[in-house]
């Protein structure tokens, strides 16, 4: 039997695929994290926008803030873009955030170029 977290993951990819054949590339990144939010929850998936999340330090002291872009079913943090080409700084980014905040699962959705890209990243603490 598949993990949750992997069937969700599909299920975000193709609704991610389906909204960028529908409004294909060429918005501001807003455009597409409200059409796959939307997208989500009529599917009754619990979807935050721009959820605010801690960052810790190492001893477990907060630190500050971020806003994740989406967060889905309260385990999987998805960060949007809106570019021609990802960049090694939005992978730093996303892998910043799931560190930081001790979340395990992130997606990395690109909507800004031709071809939908998506990068799935998981942190763990099981070695």
């Amino acid at each position: 039997m598949k993990d949750p977290i992997f069937k969700l993951c599909d299920e975000i990819r193709e609704t991610a695929f389906a909204l960028h054949c529908h409004l294909r590339h060429g918005h501001i990144e807003k455009v597409y994290e409200n059409g796959l939010a939307h997208r989500l929850r009529k599917t009754h998936r619990e979807v935050i926008q721009q959820h605010p999340l801690r960052v810790y330090d190492s001893d477990g002291a907060p630190l500050g803030e971020f806003y994740a872009d989406l967060f889905v079913e309260n385990c999987l943090l998805i960060e949007l873009k809106a570019c021609r080409i990802l960049a090694d700084d939005h992978i730093a980014q996303l892998l910043g955030y799931l560190r930081s905040a001790r979340i395990e699962h992130g997606l990395l959705i690109n909507f800004g170029s031709p071809r939908l890209e998506i990068r799935k990243f998981a942190l763990s603490d099981r070695h």
